[in-house]
């Protein structure tokens, strides 16, 4: 089933007609729970991965003996997702909430240590003939492939997120590995996807506000006040929430390719790549949820009867604090080295 997003809920062109340059489109992927095979789309699905050509691995060093095991954490969101359907009563039992107890230990790997090389988890895999917003790949390349390390203890903190993006050309791979590597523990579940088919929908985007010329972003920025001023008004208890610039009329949630990142959490960052000192685009965006209070009118149609707290993850991949992870690549040179920020 397509996901269509609906009609924005004001025109925001002409609200401010200035903004009509800066339009841009974004592939909203729409991930929803599937079984997906190795030549398709999709996220924490099988993929088209040479047999010959060894799986990517973490090779820095770090704890990674203790942790939950990825079948753990997806046997128990199983077990979560059928009893909270469960009618009349739902919920899990109490030989549910036993079992859930003995999946959610973490376990410890004696044998292993801090330079072991650590499969990477593959997390999402693109055909360039899905995904309209997808920029070409290298040499013809129609294929990207994105991997993560399952523990935050990477670079100059020590915490942070270690990524691997490949491309390929999907032609040229003839024998396939069809059991690929995996970690034995991960040390955080929101690295560990539930396999999901996509549904791709190209929408119009608009960059962030800050990124804007100051003269229209100081023009929303004193709409977006008046209405907060309103808004703070005694008013019916039915009133709808008020529209915002970023939360329902630039930026959609979720996973997406293309368009422009969201810079909500910290002040804008340059992004130019540091091979060739270009200023790289939004190449693909990991998102904690599908849409959520604040964006919420980004909400599909076919899914507005659906509750917000049981089907707005359906990748169940949670990046920091419940934010969103934007990966961007150089235009000029699809190969050199990503960047990417968190939000």
């Amino acid at each position: 089933m397509s996901r269509t997003t609906p009609p924005r809920p004001l025109d925001v062109e002409a609200l401010f007609p200035g903004l009509a340059a800066y339009r841009g489109t974004t592939t909203r992927l729409h991930p929803r729970p599937g079984h997906p095979d190795m030549e398709d789309s999709s996220v924490g699905g099988p993929l088209l991965w040479p047999a010959d050509e060894p799986w990517p691995v973490c090779t820095e060093p770090h704890s990674r003996a203790r942790g939950r095991r990825p079948a753990d954490i997806h046997r128990q969101r199983q077990i979560l997702a059928s009893a909270w359907l469960r009618e009349p009563n739902p919920g899990p039992t109490d030989e549910e909430r036993q079992l859930l107890k003995v999946l959610g230990q973490r376990h410890r790997v004696e044998e292993a240590a801090a330079t072991d090389p650590l499969p990477l988890i593959g997390l999402a895999q693109l055909y360039h003939r899905d995904i309209p917003d997808l920029p070409a790949g290298p040499d013809d390349c129609d294929l990207l492939q994105v991997f993560w390390c399952p523990f935050d203890a990477h670079g100059p903190s020590g915490y942070g997120m270690l990524l691997d993006l490949r491309w390929r050309r999907s032609w040229e791979v003839t024998e396939v590995q069809t059991s690929p590597p995996q970690p034995r523990v991960v040390g955080f579940e929101g690295y560990v996807p539930e396999p999901c088919v996509l549904h791709p929908e190209q929408v119009a985007t608009y960059p962030f506000a800050g990124l804007l010329p100051e003269d229209l972003c100081a023009r929303i920025d004193a709409w977006e006040e008046a209405l907060e001023e309103e808004a703070e008004q005694p008013a019916d208890d039915d009133a709808e929430a008020p529209v915002g610039y970023q939360c329902d009329l630039s930026i959609p949630p979720g996973w997406r390719v293309g368009g422009f990142a969201s810079w909500h959490a910290t002040d804008p960052s340059p992004m130019n790549c540091r091979t060739c000192a270009t200023p790289m685009h939004l190449l693909l965006t990991v998102d904690s949820s599908e849409w959520d209070g604040g964006g919420s009118s980004w909400k599909p149609l076919e899914e507005q009867d659906l509750p917000t707290h049981r089907y707005a993850s359906p990748t169940e991949v949670t990046v920091g604090r419940w934010g969103e992870l934007n990966i961007f690549s150089c235009p000029e040179e699809p190969g050199h080295p990503h960047r990417w920020s968190i939000q």
